[in-house]
């Protein structure tokens, strides 16, 4: 077990060293934490990266585990964080290892996996939509006589909504089951080398407005930083998340029922400390959770969160000021929970922020964007990151896991938030072409 003495270390797990972890670096120097990281870098190259990282491959679980507590060695380490679905069960195991407060491992697996975490919810009396799994291998056609349309079917373990299509007649749902079981063959899905990516469950379609939850789980209770509007139809056949605002328009009686649902989820799931990204739906009939994963909100969408101490919110908010030097990032906040501050004591800004993730609108080869300039000039908007490079082949939904890019604004409402990332995407002209077919046959 390391000690708590020495400099402050937290160790940092993530499948891959992108923008999420250099976010974290940066308030990690801000704070004097020195942060070590364990990826899933190539372990064949010498530090290609330069960021000392251990090499982990997370399908390799124990074998993992021992590489991270043999590096670490005899540093002291304070505090473990995850960013991502998979290293959220490993760093479980670390911190266990360590003896350091966090999820137990199979809380962590339990809350990655939707078959689980359904059944755990269906347990504990929470309203969950009638759901059966099957193999991606069977024909579709013998689960027709167990289904009232229209119903979802995803992967089991694949995050965000990848993978996720709305059948409304057995017909698309025939299709929609022959378009997953290719998504879960495809290389880089097989590349997980996770045992459970070959299977498919099948859910009644649930409507209603979707939220998303932001929070730290402190001693088994659910502490919420933020709950975030998705004021785009989430309705189907696929489910592409788009826009996020805070603070959210709902009433204080729906954000309760929100916030106690929720709680009452991730406790069903025995998440105990750490991160929490949480989605639902809000229908006539309750708060149905869709998910409650034990870790934050994931790439870039992060930025749209800053906190301030609680003595001086009122006082912001008096003075509309945009950004006073009190103000600390989503990833200086989730250190300070992890070297064991109470994060009580920081609240969630009071000027209203947005993030609209571009849509891929088609599959195909980025070329270029226009409008770029033109789209910063928005009232409101803070920042546009384009991230796709140019000739990327790039996927939409259901198949695809990335974006074009990322929208912020900031505004004295959501609404006027929202607006303006709306009006910033308008002025933006992507250029995709189409990708060319693949010549089989042999030229005479």
């Amino acid at each position: 077990m390391t000690s708590c003495s020495g400099p402050a270390r937290v160790l940092l797990l993530a499948t891959t060293t992108g923008y999420q972890t250099r976010m974290f670096t940066e308030a990690a120097q801000r704070l004097g934490v020195e942060l070590l990281f364990a990826t899933d870098r190539c372990d064949q190259l010498e530090d290609p990266w330069r960021d000392h990282a251990i090499a982990v491959r997370f399908h390799e679980e124990a074998r993992s585990v021992d590489a991270i507590v043999s590096a670490i060695g005899e540093r002291a380490v304070r505090g473990v964080l995850a960013v991502g679905d998979r290293p959220s069960v490993t760093a479980a195991h670390v911190s266990r290892r360590l003896g350091l407060r966090s999820n137990p491992p199979e809380a962590a697996s339990a809350a990655r996996d939707k078959r689980v975490s359904r059944e755990r919810w269906q347990a504990a009396g929470l309203p969950v939509p009638h759901h059966f799994t099957v193999a991606a291998d069977i024909d579709p056609a013998s689960c027709l006589d167990r289904l009232a349309f229209p119903v979802v079917l995803k992967p089991t373990v694949l995050s965000g909504s990848r993978g996720v299509i709305r059948a409304d007649d057995p017909a698309s749902f025939v299709s929609a089951f022959e378009r997953l079981r290719r998504l879960l063959a495809s290389p880089d899905v097989r590349e997980l080398r996770d045992p459970q990516a070959g299977f498919i469950q099948i859910e009644e379609y649930i409507p209603g407005v979707e939220f998303a939850l932001e929070g730290v789980m402190d001693q088994g209770r659910l502490r919420t930083l933020a709950v975030f509007d998705k004021p785009e139809p989430l309705e189907g056949p696929f489910f592409e998340e788009t826009i996020y605002v805070t603070p959210s328009r709902a009433t204080a009686e729906t954000l309760r029922r929100i916030e106690e649902t929720t709680a009452a989820a991730a406790s069903a799931l025995t998440l105990q400390h750490g991160p929490v990204h949480a989605e639902c739906r809000v229908n006539e009939r309750g708060v149905y959770v869709l998910e409650v994963a034990a870790r934050p909100i994931g790439g870039l969408c992060a930025r749209v969160l800053r906190f301030a101490p609680h003595s001086l919110t009122s006082t912001l908010q008096d003075l509309h000021t945009s950004e006073p030097p009190a103000l600390i990032p989503f990833e200086e906040l989730l250190l300070r929970h992890a070297l064991g501050e109470d994060v009580g004591d920081w609240q969630r800004e009071p000027e209203a922020s947005a993030v609209m993730m571009i849509p891929i609108p088609r599959s195909g080869v980025y070329r270029r964007v226009e409008g770029e300039a033109q789209a910063r000039q928005v009232d409101g908007v803070s920042d546009v990151q384009i991230t796709a490079k140019p000739d990327q082949q790039l996927l939409a939904l259901p198949e695809g896991a990335s974006y074009l890019g990322f929208i912020f604004a900031r505004g004295t409402t959501p609404d006027h938030a929202e607006a303006a990332v709306r009006e910033a995407h308008s002025r933006l002209t992507f250029t995709i072409d189409p990708l060319l077919p693949i010549a089989t046959g042999r030229a005479t």
